[in-house]
C-alpha cells in the first residue's frame, strides 16, 4: 500500500468512530440560528476557520476568535472549539471565559477527559492520533496531529452537508455568498 492509500485508510477508520448523532445534534443546534464562533490554533485553527468559511456561505452567522472584526460573545451564542488534545492554552481560556458568560460549548477534540471537553455541552469526538501520541490512540504513519486534522475537516464538511440540508440552502444559493474578488 502506497503512503496515500495508507492516509485515506488511516482517515476511513477514525471516520467510521465518530458518532453520527453528534454531526446531527451540532447542525440541528447550528440551525436555531444562534452566533456561531469558532476557535482553534495551529492546523486546528485552520480546520476552525475552514468550517466557519463554509458556515457563512451557508447562510450562518459566523466568527473566527482572535479576528479583529470579530464582535463580542454573549450569551446564548454557540463556540465550537477545536483541539486534539483539549489542552491547548488559549483554546482553553476562550472555552472556559464563552462557559462563564452562557455559551452553548461545542468540543471537537480526541481526549473526552480533557480540560477543554469538561466545559462543553456536546463533545465531538474524533479518535485519531495526536501529536502527543497517548495510550489508545489510533496510530498513524503521518507526523504531529494531521490525521486529527484532516478526520475534522471531513467532520465539518459532513456536518456543514447536514446544516444546508436542514436549512435548505443550494449549491446555487451558497455560491453566491461566495468570494467574488477572486
Amino acid at each position: 500500500m502506497n503512503q496515500l492509500e495508507t492516509i485515506l485508510s488511516e482517515i476511513s477508520i477514525v471516520m467510521k468512530k465518530i458518532n453520527v448523532q453528534d454531526i446531527e445534534a451540532l447542525a440541528l443546534l447550528l440551525q436555531e440560528g444562534r452566533r456561531i464562533f469558532v476557535i482553534g490554533e495551529g492546523r486546528s485553527g485552520f480546520m476552525a476557520k475552514s468550517f466557519a468559511m463554509r458556515l457563512m456561505h451557508l447562510g450562518a452567522d459566523v466568527y473566527v476568535i482572535g479576528e479583529t472584526i470579530t464582535p463580542s460573545i454573549s450569551e446564548g451564542d454557540i463556540l465550537v472549539a477545536v483541539s486534539g488534545s483539549g489542552t491547548t492554552q488559549n483554546v482553553v481560556w476562550t472555552t472556559e471565559k464563552a462557559k462563564s458568560i452562557g455559551c452553548h460549548i461545542i468540543a471537537v477534540t480526541t481526549d473526552t477527559e480533557s480540560p477543554l471537553a469538561s466545559y462543553a455541552s456536546l463533545i465531538i469526538h474524533v479518535p485519531a492520533a495526536t501529536k502527543y501520541r497517548k495510550a489508545g490512540e489510533h496510530t498513524t504513519i503521518q507526523p504531529l496531529g494531521s490525521l486529527f486534522d484532516q478526520c475534522t475537516h471531513i467532520l465539518f464538511d459532513g456536518i456543514c452537508l447536514e446544516y444546508a440540508a436542514r436549512k435548505q440552502v443550494s449549491h446555487e444559493q451558497a455560491f453566491q455568498k461566495h468570494s467574488n474578488m477572486e
